[in-house]
């Protein structure tokens, strides 16, 4: 089916007084955008990330808008038009397909390998016959991390090296679960893993059952894990592998945390440290007694992996 994609641009004070009168003219699922909401967004989170794709900033650059959707057909457009003519506003006009919003996203995520060990696969993809990598299905549409960002890969190689059987995984701002599954599919026992994303755990156990990974050997928490004892205090301590691939200003302060969930053989990955950013984080590993075993580096991008001293 066909749709026209209709854009009205406003001022962003006035976009709540613009949904409520096209909601009054009948229309439904509205989306909106707004560059002001986008960066107070990012400035009220900025604690979670370092860096912001340049594509995404440029895509709310300017924009306060409101967008809807109607058929394609001679009542959708009817429609359209006596909003345009209650409003006295002609919108930006398009015209998509459902597979446009439910397959096109599809191409731009295919099997990656990872290390020497592991294939990402896209769940939609077959499994290939003669791969001798061990398989790690994912749905990427449902969260960061698909194993295409240098952060993610420079965590899956530490972890290729680090993974064998009957360790115990903690996996600290899990996201998709991609690093906890890959250790399972690696051989590891048991992963624990959090996010501060409240929708975490659903993601993360559904890709693990992508991969016949149970809740029984899988379990994921939401919440924050430095404001939050309670929660460190469920997660235990004596863990082989701790994983952290966020970002710079969150592992800083978690350094004396990991160190007390590590085994004393542990080792600890970090990753998501943007250039600029790395010699502050070797230095939060060493003030936590941490010494670091190896240090990668691509596009712009660190990861540490370091043991207790």
């Amino acid at each position: 089916m066909r749709w026209i994609e209709a854009a009205f641009k406003t001022e962003g004070a006035d976009i709540d007084e613009l949904c409520e009168k096209l909601t009054a003219l009948g229309a439904e699922g509205l989306v909106i955008e707004d560059e002001a909401d986008f960066r107070n967004f990012l400035e009220a989170n900025r604690q979670y990330w370092d860096y912001v794709d340049e594509d995404l900033a440029k895509r709310y650059a300017g924009v306060s808008r409101v967008k809807l959707y109607l058929p394609d057909d001679d009542g959708g457009r009817a429609s359209l038009s006596r909003m345009a003519g209650v409003l006295g506003m002609e919108p930006d006009v398009g015209i998509v397909d459902d597979a446009d919003w439910e397959n096109n996203w599809k191409q731009y995520y295919r099997p990656i390998p990872v290390g020497e060990r592991l294939l990402i696969l896209p769940e939609w993809e077959p499994i290939p016959s003669d791969s001798p990598r061990r398989i790690l299905r994912l749905d990427p549409g449902l969260a960061f991390g698909t194993g295409s960002h240098a952060t993610t890969r420079m965590c899956l190689n530490a972890l290729e090296k680090a993974a064998a059987r009957e360790k115990f995984v903690l996996d600290i701002g899990c996201g998709s679960g991609i690093l906890g599954i890959a250790a399972m599919v690696l051989g590891c026992a048991m992963v624990v893993g959090c996010d501060i994303d409240p929708n975490a755990p659903d993601i993360a156990l559904k890709n693990a059952g992508l991969n016949g990974i149970t809740d029984m050997t899988f379990k994921i928490y939401a919440g924050d894990i430095l404001k939050n004892a309670a929660l460190r205090e469920t997660f235990g301590s004596g863990y082989d592998i701790v994983l952290a691939n966020i970002v710079a200003d969150v592992i800083i302060p978690l350094a004396p945390i990991a160190r007390e969930f590590l085994a004393p053989h542990g080792v600890f990955i970090c990753s998501g440290i943007l250039d600029g950013r790395q010699d502050e984080v070797a230095e939060a590993l060493a003030d936590a007694a941490f010494a670091i075993t190896e240090h990668r580096h691509e596009d712009g991008w660190h990861c540490f992996s370091a043991v207790p001293h």
